[in-house]
């Protein structure tokens, strides 16, 4: 099953979509929007699932991703882990840090600002291109509500829903934020949503131990910029990250898991551009942190006003499977 939040109100208007992405049809007998549905599962996912049915049977009007906001315009909560510690190692030998040997086993994982969420077809707006501006190719999970101390063998049936998202970045911003001890704050502005959530069962076997095993597709300026594969290298599975979450509080429904930066390895060291026979990256950073490694200092500038970025993932048939995330950056006119 595959959902979307059209544009409307602040928590958007729920519909159902084909699985081709191609018709929708209204929710709004079941549930007006997402937050709802999630709200009460057990009773709404029953009659949104027969809205799927006639869906695949013909029924629905044209669906088009420009009309839709995030499919949770605005959530509980968003807490975005590092699952790839790969990522986490590269980016911090951009700040000369040292990785903590922890970070193997013990996830990384910090709280988002989720009150205001963006569509996956509105730009990226900031002030200054000087904050240096980056993308984030992610994988996020959605959950029902999660009791306190779950244990990561019962966290995989708390996963209701999977996204993608682009967790932008102000580069800039950062070392100065962390260097005061409390996180990132300004530093991560908000975050754009694939134009549909997909329950876990439409991806058939891309979806095993909580991993999703299909290329995370980044583009810059229509340019390949990353394939990496989202199932390799990540050192903690969602299980994981739900279980360190909710080590200490419950987790309301609609909740939002991040994997962290998609990041491979490649041979057992660093990955390359995908122009050097590489799988790419899911950030500019990363490429930025090689670049310095092998070069004394990087060469690819962050993002300009006027850049595009476009991040999906595709099935074996070259499908897409959450629509795209494909978004303009421009300046802030406020």
């Amino acid at each position: 099953m595959k959902l979307a939040s059209l544009k409307g109100g602040r928590d958007g208007n729920l519909v159902v979509v084909s699985r081709d992405l191609s018709r929708y049809l209204p929710a709004t007998p079941v549930a007006p929007t997402l937050q709802a549905a999630l709200d009460d599962w057990g009773t709404t996912e029953s009659g949104l699932l027969s809205i799927a049915r006639e869906l695949e049977a013909g029924a629905g009007d044209r669906f088009d991703p420009a009309n839709c906001a995030a499919p949770l315009p605005r959530a509980y909560q968003w807490a975005d882990g590092s699952a790839y510690v790969n990522h986490v190692e590269l980016v911090r030998k951009a700040r000369n840090a040292e990785l903590p040997e922890t970070f193997w086993s013990d996830p990384l994982m910090y709280q988002g600002g989720s009150d205001a969420f963006i569509g996956p077809s509105d730009p990226v707006l900031v002030a200054d291109e000087k904050w240096g501006i980056d993308f984030e190719a992610e994988i996020v999970i959605v959950t029902d509500d999660v009791p306190m101390g779950v244990s990561v063998a019962d966290a995989p049936a708390h996963i209701r829903l999977l996204m993608l998202v682009n967790d932008v970045s102000l580069r800039n911003l950062i070392p100065a934020e962390l260097a005061k001890g409390f996180g990132f704050f300004q530093s991560k502005p908000s975050s754009a949503f694939s134009p549909v959530a997909v329950t876990p069962d439409e991806l058939g076997t891309a979806w095993a131990n909580t991993k999703l095993h299909l290329p995370l597709r980044s583009y810059l300026n229509s340019n390949p910029f990353g394939y990496p594969q989202a199932g390799v290298d990540m050192t903690f599975s969602f299980a994981e990250l739900i279980a360190h979450a909710a080590r200490t509080r419950p987790l309301c429904a609609g909740t939002i898991i991040g994997s962290g930066t998609v990041s491979n390895k490649l041979d057992g060291g660093p990955g390359r551009p995908i122009t050097e026979g590489g799988v790419g990256y899911s950030c500019i950073a990363e490429l930025r942190t090689i670049e310095t490694i092998q070069h004394g200092q990087p060469a690819t500038p962050f993002l300009s006003f006027g850049d595009r970025v476009r991040i999906e993932v595709l099935d074996d048939n070259e499908q897409t499977i959450f629509g795209a995330i494909d978004q303009p950056i421009q300046r802030y006119p406020g």
